[in-house]
């Protein structure tokens, strides 16, 4: 019960702390930009991208990555034109209504939370210690998800590090909310 407890506040923090960062600050915009024009991007994904997915362009069929002839147009189509990565959803019937989506994003940072609890009750460490752990965690969840993004996929440098602060923070308060509880003295009875 007292890693349940402890991850429900971590939880409780770390929706706080995103909800501040996305609503309050720039960090949850840092790196996304307006198009130009976004009837005709609109129109040209919805004829030309069509199926919900995601999609690199210029693109190659992996198939196709033996066949020299098809590398080196790819190649020169690649150095030709804007790279992008493009994830294509079905249209969204209420796009104002976030309760499905916040429900979600409480429950998977609840449930990430009972992960970094259980792991942080599990060492004989103290308080700072512990919170310097779930900063770790945090750090670990960014580099072993973001930085990959920037690295495979060319995500903006901006978003990238809007990640590592959302993270960093995030992490660093939950943190501190798991190491305090986790900390206290249980009553003997």
């Amino acid at each position: 019960m007292r890693i349940v407890v402890a991850a429900l506040l971590a939880a409780i923090v770390l929706f706080v702390w995103q909800f501040v960062s996305h609503m309050l600050l720039p960090v949850g915009e840092m790196g996304f930009r307006a198009p130009q024009n976004e009837d005709a991007v609109l129109a040209v994904v919805g004829s030309g991208l069509g199926s919900p997915g995601i999609y690199h362009l210029p693109h190659i069929d992996s198939a196709k990555m033996g066949d020299e002839a098809a590398v080196k147009a790819w190649a020169e189509k690649a150095k030709a034109n804007p790279y992008a990565f493009v994830v294509v959803a079905p249209p969204i019937q209420d796009a104002s209504g976030m309760g499905r989506q916040l429900g979600t994003q409480f429950v998977t940072n609840f449930l990430a939370a009972l992960i970094a609890a259980w792991l942080l009750a599990a060492t004989t460490w103290r308080f700072g210690a512990r919170v310097i752990g779930a900063l770790g965690i945090g750090l670990f969840g960014w580099l072993a998800n973001l930085v990959p993004q920037w690295n495979w996929y060319l995500f903006p440098r901006d978003f990238v590090v809007g990640g590592l602060i959302d993270q960093s923070v995030g992490w660093l308060l939950a943190g501190i909310a798991m190491a305090w509880w986790l900390g206290r003295r249980r009553p003997r009875f």
